[in-house]
């Protein structure tokens, strides 16, 4: 099953609330923190939400 590495390289700091929510939904919260996550429309839908906020790469389930 594929997988998604998400890290968050920048600050939430003066971001709306939704945005803080949609990071600490993803598992982020500090900088240069990362999450491996599966790769599914939610969590896709949620990264769009914050792709300004985070890096996010895919990977093979058979890679980790």
């Amino acid at each position: 099953m594929k997988k998604l590495k998400i890290k968050q390289v920048k600050s939430y700091i003066g971001r709306p609330e939704k945005q803080r929510r949609v990071l600490r939904g993803l598992g982020l919260g500090k900088l240069n923190r990362e999450v491996l996550l599966n790769d599914t429309p939610e969590i896709r839908g949620m990264a769009q939400k914050v792709i300004h906020l985070i890096a996010m790469e895919e990977v093979d389930g058979s890679d980790i």
